[in-house]
């Protein structure tokens, strides 16, 4: 096994998701899926409460932004015809959504909807994250060890808690000290990096980040924050020149903590 000797000056965990705790394949073929085989039946069970109407309203907002683009899905404005609009209504959302899910868009309407979805459907126990089994274990070790973790992913902050509240191996929100989302900046923008610090209050030396995406680990080195890349079945691969660059695992239980031995 492979042992990666955590910097003694780090304190801080900072976590991918996608690749990194959790199979891209729960993602791609449960998450994402579920959105595009239930979005219509959601639509047509919730339309009359106010939070649907906002993800509409966000959505319709955003189709106007796309107006301009290839194959842009309109979401028309209700006619005030009621019931025999909404049909129609409904199919343009829904069409939109699948139209966004297509180019995997990140906007933060489609997040929205998601996320309500998601958390619909985690509360009703028709799902539950996926995490790799060194993950748990690892975290506690780290937890034990006096180090913070958080999490940092481009999935919105409320659908970060719906995986760790809803997983397989139970409710591990108490195991996460707080969570980031493109709110704070891209994740492959070294500002971003600096700006999680700040938020943290720690300096950049002080994280360790883990992730998949050589692109976001460059551009936390830039800021300065110690790096590891996870090897995971599924993961996109590597080239040989990021392989000899990069410092990889392929377990966060390849990670040692000097301050806990």
């Amino acid at each position: 096994m492979v042992v990666l000797s955590v910097p003694a000056e780090v304190t801080v965990m900072l976590l991918d998701i996608e690749g990194t705790t959790t199979p891209i394949a729960f993602v791609k073929d449960i998450l994402f899926p579920y959105i595009k085989e239930n979005v219509k039946e959601y639509l047509q069970t919730h339309w009359e409460e106010e939070e649907c109407q906002q993800d509409v309203s966000l959505l319709r907002k955003q189709a106007e932004e796309d107006s301009h683009l290839d194959g842009a899905v309109p979401i028309p404005a209700a006619s005030g015809n009621g019931a025999d609009d909404l049909p129609q209504m409904i199919q343009a959302v829904v069409d939109n959504v699948c139209w966004q899910m297509s180019l995997d868009r990140k906007t933060t309407a489609l997040k929205q909807l998601q996320g309500h979805m998601w958390r619909a459907a985690f509360a009703a126990g028709r799902m539950k994250a996926e995490f790799f089994e060194d993950v748990v274990p690892a975290v506690r070790k780290w937890r034990e060890a006096g180090m913070k973790v958080y999490i940092y992913s481009s999935g919105s902050v409320e659908a970060q808690k719906l995986l760790f509240g809803h997983s397989t191996e139970g409710d591990l929100l108490e195991l996460v000290d707080g969570h980031f989302d493109t709110k704070i900046g891209h994740k492959v923008e070294s500002e971003s990096y600096r700006k999680i610090a700040n938020s943290i209050g720690c300096s950049t030396n002080n994280i360790l980040f883990l992730t998949d995406v050589t692109l976001e680990a460059s551009a936390a080195e830039e800021a300065d924050v110690h790096v590891a890349v996870v090897v995971r079945p599924g993961n996109a691969g590597l080239t040989d020149d990021e392989k000899t660059y990069y410092s990889l695992i392929t377990s966060f239980s390849e990670l040692y903590l000097p301050s806990s031995s």
